[in-house]
């Protein structure tokens, strides 16, 4: 199966990178960009048919080593 986590930084935590892609663009003239924050997205494919079991170690990876959890949020889902 599978599954894909977005990760993103937690709101109130600062994006050195996304400020920094957010002149870029307005460099290029993209005036109605309002803010960028950058993330990452893993995509995992797991041996197990159970959508339930799938998640529940997905979390458990994102808890002790994908997600810093101080400062970033993650999402969880499955790829068709």
């Amino acid at each position: 199966m599978k599954m894909v986590v977005n990760i993103s930084l937690k709101s109130g935590v600062l994006d050195p990178a996304g400020k920094a892609v957010h002149h870029a663009l307005g460099s290029l003239e993209f005036s109605n960009v309002k803010d960028v924050r950058i993330g990452k997205q893993i995509v995992i494919d797991l041996d197990e048919d159970d959508e339930k079991k799938a998640k529940d170690s997905l979390v458990k990876m994102c808890e002790e080593l994908l997600a810093n959890t101080v400062i970033e949020d993650y999402e969880i889902g499955i790829l068709k």
